[in-house]
């Protein structure tokens, strides 16, 4: 045993011992107080990295849910605006049948119908000019996309909306390649007359449900003038073939594709030499379009007669998209492709991640009457009705029934962006967010039950180090024993 009074290695042992226990101490105290394992870099450096990068996406998930309630109600803003256009579009419709209705409708009743046609276009295009949210016009075409013909010979109309092969379309040209014409439904039938001069023998026979007689007086031209004469109501035109001196009749529907066909029942043989009925049917156009897309340029088959009354030479995709074709275009389009439209893409984009690059966008249409209804009579649309003539109301029920579907088609969209996209993402990310606080908090945040447990180590620790301390410091008074 060694006693030295000038250096007390104990007592700087029990002082060393004791500082490391008080330093302890202040952590557990400042943990306690914080409620937070980690306060500073010190802490825990690899675990405040990690937890500063999980802070920082759960504030831009927090974000990312509140921008997506923001475009949930500017896509309900978009979607009242288009359930007033349809019902101004389903108002005006009744007035096109109204007006068809001649045998009793006079000329004040077609202007009343007309001036009300008016008005209602003035209210589209208000509603094109005033709907907005948040001061961002929707419908004003600054947020939609536009088609343009240029080639007109072979394409009537174009109506691209913002979405083409699955992907978001972009500004750029139109290209369109013919892969099959589309037919009239056309047949020919097997009984000969001499001459347009025959007289056709007495019986009846129905045309696509509409009866013809003869009594035996008639003569094959008046048989033609009578299916022709109907041809408003059965769509179907006939006309004389002579061949080796002998005239048969061939039916043939005005309109091409397989909505449009020919049904003949001849149970008396008056223009068919056996049998009793014969049908027949048109075929419809397919085209290949391409168009340039956020996924590049992109290709997409366009088959006509998706709908019950379109014509072989409206076609279209499954997104609603569509292109009209001329007669000349049925034929004289290109197989190999040919430029036939200019795309102008506008849209609304929302940042609805956390991330750079986490955007939806959402193409909304121009709702002036003039890009309503187009392309389905060449050059015209719903800003161009005029029912005071029996063909420009017939012409005017065709824009009305277009311009109804493709707002639909947008309301659709629109719909599924809301519900598909926008609603299933604030469900995603509110759950992304949840997970993301529970990882944040175990990294972070103090477990309390062990750090009390740690504090109340550190108190017992304090009090014998004091105690401890107080004992070296008398180790030194012995040597005065040694002194006496």
């Amino acid at each position: 045993m060694s006693l030295r009074i000038n250096t007390n290695i104990a007592a700087m042992n029990a002082l060393r011992n004791l500082g490391t226990t008080d330093e302890a101490m202040g952590r557990t105290i400042e943990r306690l107080s914080t409620g937070l394992r980690i306060n500073r870099g010190g802490d825990d450096p690899a675990g405040l990295i990690h937890s500063e990068s999980l802070r920082a996406q759960i504030l831009g998930l927090e974000q990312a849910v509140k921008n997506s309630q923001d475009a949930i109600n500017m896509v309900k803003t978009a979607e009242a605006a288009l359930n007033e256009v349809a019902t101004l579009l389903r108002g005006t419709r009744n007035l096109a049948i109204h007006a068809l209705n001649r045998g009793v409708v006079d000329d004040v009743q077609l202007r009343a119908d007309q001036e009300q046609i008016r008005s209602t276009i003035m209210s589209l295009n208000r509603i094109a000019d005033v709907t907005a949210f948040s001061g961002k016009k929707l419908f004003d075409g600054t947020a939609g996309v536009s088609a343009a013909v240029v080639n007109s010979t072979n394409i009537a109309g174009i109506n691209i909306g913002s979405l083409f092969g699955g992907s978001q379309v972009a500004s750029g040209s139109i290209t369109a390649a013919l892969v099959t014409s589309a037919t009239r439904a056309t047949q020919t039938l097997t009984t000969t007359y001499g001459s347009l001069s025959s007289l056709v023998s007495a019986g009846t026979l129905v045309l696509n449900g509409y009866s013809i007689q003869s009594n035996g007086t008639q003569t094959l031209q008046e048989i033609l003038n009578r299916i022709n004469d109907l041809s408003g109501n059965t769509g179907v035109t006939a006309q004389v073939i002579t061949a080796n001196g002998s005239s048969v009749v061939q039916l043939t529907n005005v309109t091409y594709g397989s909505n449009f066909g020919i049904t003949l029942y001849d149970t008396s043989n008056l223009l068919m030499n056996s049998g009793t009925v014969t049908t027949a049917v048109g075929t419809d156009a397919v085209v290949s379009v391409t168009v340039l897309t956020s996924q590049g340029v992109t290709s997409a088959l366009f088959t006509g007669g998706r709908g019950s009354r379109d014509s072989g030479l409206r076609v279209s995709d499954g997104a609603g998209n569509v292109i009209v074709l001329t007669e000349a275009g049925n034929t004289g389009l290109a197989t190999t492709g040919a430029l036939i439209g200019a795309l102008t893409a506008g849209s609304v984009a929302f940042q609805v991640g956390a991330n750079a690059g986490e955007q939806m966008r959402l193409a909304l249409t121009d709702l002036h009457a003039a890009n309503l209804g187009t392309g389905v009579v060449p050059g015209r649309s719903f800003a161009d009705i005029d029912l005071t003539t029996e063909q420009g109301a017939q012409d005017a029920l065709a824009i009305i029934d277009a311009a109804i579907e493709q707002i639909s088609t947008l309301r659709g969209q629109i719909g599924s962006f809301q519900r598909d996209v926008l609603e299933s993402n604030v469900r995603s990310l509110t759950t992304a967010r949840e997970n993301l606080t529970a990882t944040e908090s175990s990294i972070r945040d103090a477990d309390i039950a062990s750090e009390i447990t740690e504090f109340t180590k550190l108190q017992i620790l304090t009090q014998s180090g004091m105690a401890v301390l107080a004992q070296a410091n008398q180790t030194p008074q012995a040597v005065l024993q040694l002194l006496r």
